[in-house]
C-alpha cells in the first residue's frame, strides 16, 4: 500500500455512515458523523461506476469550488475519500433548506426574516463572484438552513469559473423556474448577471410562499416570464432578437410588480425589479445588491437564530409573537408594508457608514439581538 492509499484508508476511517437521507442517479448522500468527536456530517457518495469516462464532471466541480470557497454562507467541504468505486464528499451537516421553509405552511415569515434569507444569500453568493465562481443552480432546494439559523449556499455541481469572458460556456444550466431569458434564448456568453436573475424568482418566491415563475417546457418558460415582466423590446433588452435560440414567443404587456406583490415595500419592489431586468449587464450585482436601500430600511434582518424553523425541528413562531406586518392570507404575497419601513437607523459610529449609507446592524450576524 502507497503513502497516497494509507492517507485515504485513513481519511475513510475518520467518518461513519448512519444513514441514508436521499438518493439522486449519481449520487446518495448518508446522515454521518466523526469517529472520534461524533460529529454529525453529511457524506455524500458520487456513485463514479455510473459514469462510461470515469468520474462525473459535476463531482470533480463540487469537490473543486468547494475546497476554494470558505464563507460563512457557503456550506463547507470537510474531507474527500474514495471508497471502492466511489467518491465521498463530506460535508457539514445541514438538516433543512429554505425550499422546506417555504412550503410549511404552519411558519410565518415576517418581512425581517425575509431580509435576512436575502442577506445571507447575496453575501454567499457576492462572496463566490468575488472568486470569479458562477454557481449555476441556485434555487430554494440549494440553500440550506444550518440548526443556527445561518444560510449556506449548497450544491455546486454546475459551477465554474468566468476568468474568461470570450469563452463559451453551455447554456443548459439553471434549473428552469429560476433559468435567466439570456439562457432559455440559448446565450453562450455570461456572466454573473444568470445568478441574480435567480436570486430575483427566489426572492418573490419568498414573499408569494410558491414559485414566481414556473414553466412547464422551455419554451412555456419564457412565455411565463413575459406574461409576468413583459415581452422585452430592442430598447429593453438590445440583441436579443439575434441570440442563437431566439424565436418570437408573444406580446404580452408589462405588469407592474406592485399588482402582484400588493404589501410589499418600495425598497422591496425596487430591489427585485433590478434582479430581474432583461439586459444581464444591468442587472444589479451581489456587492451592489447588499448597499441596497432594502436592507438599511426598517425592519433589520432577523437574527439567523431568531429565523423560522421547521415545525419538526422545533416550534414554530407563536400567533402572537406577530406584530401586525404579516398578511395570514396565503394566497396573498405574505408581507405588509409597514411605516417604520421607510425610516433609516441614525449613524452611532462612523463604522457603521459603508458605501455612504448607513449599514443596518442586523447585517452582522455574529451579533445576537439585542
Amino acid at each position: 500500500m502507497d503513502a497516497v492509499e494509507r492517507a485515504n484508508t485513513e481519511r475513510q476511517k475518520r467518518w461513519v455512515k448512519d444513514q441514508k437521507v436521499g438518493e439522486g442517479t449519481y449520487a446518495v448522500v448518508y446522515r454521518g458523523r466523526e469517529f472520534a468527536t461524533g460529529r454529525k456530517v453529511a457524506i455524500k457518495k458520487i456513485k463514479v461506476g455510473q459514469f462510461k469516462d470515469g468520474l462525473d464532471m459535476s463531482a470533480i466541480r463540487e469537490v473543486k469550488y468547494l475546497r476554494e470557497l470558505h464563507h460563512q454562507n457557503v456550506i463547507e467541504l470537510l474531507d474527500v475519500f474514495s471508497s471502492k468505486t466511489n467518491l465521498n464528499l463530506v460535508l457539514e451537516f445541514l438538516d433543512s433548506d429554505l425550499e422546506k421553509i417555504i412550503k410549511d405552511r404552519t411558519l410565518v415569515f415576517l418581512p425581517a426574516d425575509i431580509k435576512a434569507w436575502m442577506a445571507m444569500t447575496f453575501r454567499g453568493l457576492e462572496f463566490c463572484h468575488r472568486n470569479f465562481v458562477l454557481h449555476r443552480d441556485l434555487k430554494p432546494n440549494n440553500l440550506l438552513i444550518a440548526s443556527d439559523g445561518q444560510l449556506k449556499i449548497a450544491d455546486f455541481g454546475l459551477a465554474r469559473d468566468f476568468t474568461d469572458p470570450g469563452h463559451k460556456m453551455t447554456c443548459q444550466v439553471i434549473t428552469r423556474w429560476y433559468r435567466p431569458p439570456e439562457l432559455l434564448f440559448g446565450s453562450r456568453y455570461y456572466s454573473t448577471a444568470v445568478d441574480i436573475w435567480s436570486v430575483g424568482c427566489i426572492f418573490a418566491e419568498l414573499m408569494l410562499r410558491t414559485p414566481y415563475l414556473p414553466g412547464e417546457t422551455d419554451m412555456d418558460q419564457l412565455k411565463t416570464i413575459f406574461r409576468a415582466l413583459g415581452t422585452p423590446t430592442e430598447e429593453d433588452w438590445p440583441g436579443h432578437t439575434k441570440l442563437p435560440d431566439y424565436v418570437p414567443v408573444g406580446q404580452f404587456p408589462r405588469t407592474p410588480l406592485r399588482d402582484l406583490f400588493t404589501a410589499a415595500t418600495t425598497d422591496t419592489l425596487n430591489l427585485l425589479s433590478k434582479c430581474l431586468i432583461y439586459e444581464p449587464r444591468k442587472r444589479i450585482g451581489a456587492k451592489e445588491a447588499l448597499h441596497h436601500a432594502y436592507f438599511f430600511a426598517l425592519p433589520y434582518p432577523s437574527h439567523p437564530s431568531k429565523l423560522p424553523k421547521l415545525s419538526n425541528n422545533t416550534s414554530s413562531r407563536p400567533l402572537d409573537e406577530v406584530d401586525g406586518n404579516v398578511d395570514m392570507n396565503a394566497s396573498g404575497p405574505g408581507v405588509k408594508a409597514s411605516a417604520p419601513n421607510r425610516l433609516k437607523r441614525k449613524l452611532s459610529s462612523p463604522g457603521d457608514e459603508l458605501g455612504g449609507r448607513p449599514l443596518a446592524r442586523r447585517l452582522d450576524f455574529t451579533q445576537k439581538r439585542s
